[in-house]
């Protein structure tokens, strides 16, 4: 308990956002729990990641209840069954979860959306008892609130993929229940609309029972992505699993973009030429490797029928890039401030930090080149998360 209370007294508003701990104040007895929310917040947006640390009293289920000050409103939760009813929200225990020892924690997380300010709850209560109180929680089954001003939502998930635990978010979709992704994931092709799609597919998955297709005859105006927010600041870490029909081809196109603030709000692009990734900057048409034969040789094909893990790293304020697949670094695609021959000399051949603010998923061919794309299990955060 004592770096809960060391938390306490040195609040930290760091980038990747803002943690609180609700903790009692000095008591002659245990109190009966204790509970750090830590926030990564964005523009209309925000993830919260809460622990609950149990008193001196062992629970067979539990429930934490709060209220939030302003207008947040939770769009989706995993590791628990989270209901909202006007400002009031219940979390509850799953049935992996459900067991508390007495000092024994538990974590879940919400997602939300929010206007204005974005402050912290504190009243929480386990079990009906509040946090910092010396009274023991209850041990009977969580309910639900009695008179709700609104009818309840069940934003309920499955457990997050492993490795996704100090993530700011990460979606496997499984919460998804529409044809198209919604949520916190917005469904768009820029300039020219064709007969790009996007979809949910509970056909093909990475884990769960849930994807999102993309597909595209190709050419620039059938192009189609799905996109969110980055969250936070600071050195940003990416990971999804792709899965694809065709090969890369020789013409370029992009899976992957984020609009850099940087660089007047142009595109930096992840996707391929020459049959392997590369890396690409919409502003200069800069590309990673270069595409010389001995550039392309420090790169590697996108598997085709087969989950690929895709993983990148982007540190704005050193100027530098890595990049993942399988879990392997990819040489061609690095971008060490060293400008080296045929991978990033072209690339640094002008000053470049990127600030990128979203991400956004899909296929965009600049030939005539088509692909049907599967995406599974993304994940955004300050730290890399891993395959």
């Amino acid at each position: 308990m004592t770096r809960f209370a060391a938390a306490l007294a040195a609040l930290c508003l760091a980038a990747a956002g803002t943690t609180a701990v609700v903790a009692a104040g000095p008591a002659t007895a245990a109190p009966a729990c204790q509970v750090g929310y830590r926030v990564n917040q964005w523009q209309t947006g925000f993830t919260a990641e809460i622990t609950v640390t149990n008193g001196a009293t062992a629970l067979t289920s539990w429930a934490l209840t709060w209220h939030y000050a302003g207008n947040q409103a939770v769009t989706s939760a995993w590791n628990a069954t989270v209901r909202q009813s006007g400002a009031a929200v219940t979390a509850e225990s799953l049935s992996y979860n459900a067991a508390l020892p007495a000092g024994g924690t538990v974590s879940f997380g919400v997602q939300g959306t929010y206007s204005g300010t974005n402050a912290e709850p504190a009243d929480f209560a386990l079990n009906g008892v509040a946090c910092g109180d010396t009274t023991p929680p209850v041990t009977t089954t969580p309910t639900t609130p009695t008179t709700p001003t609104t009818t309840p939502t069940t934003t309920t998930t499955a457990p997050p993929p492993a490795g996704c635990a100090d993530a700011a978010f990460c979606d496997d979709f499984e919460q998804q229940t529409g044809s198209v992704p919604a949520g916190r994931w917005t469904v768009g092709a820029a300039n020219c609309q064709g007969t790009g799609t996007v979809t949910v597919d509970s056909a093909v998955a990475h884990s769960g029972t849930r994807s999102v297709k993309v597909s595209s005859p190709g050419g620039y105006c059938n192009h189609a992505f799905f996109g969110t927010s980055v969250p936070g600041s600071g050195v940003l870490y990416g990971r999804f699993w792709v899965r694809h029909t065709t090969r890369l081809p020789a013409a370029h196109v992009t899976f992957m973009a984020l609009r850099d603030t940087a660089d007047g709000g142009r595109d930096l692009r992840a996707g391929g030429q020459n049959q392997a990734l590369q890396w690409n900057r919409e502003s200069d048409d800069a590309t990673l490797p270069a595409q010389s034969p001995a550039g392309v040789a420090q790169s590697v094909p996108l598997p085709t029928g087969t989950w690929s893990c895709f993983e990148f790293e982007i540190d704005g304020a050193a100027g530098q890039l890595r990049t993942w697949l399988g879990s392997a670094e990819v040489p061609g695609l690095v971008v060490d401030g060293v400008p080296t021959p045929d991978v990033d000399q072209q690339w640094l051949g002008r000053a470049w930090h990127p600030a990128v603010t979203d991400l956004r998923l899909g296929w965009e061919s600049y030939g005539t080149d088509p692909d049907t794309l599967w995406f599974d299990d993304v994940a955004l955060g300050n730290s890399r998360i891993g395959c």
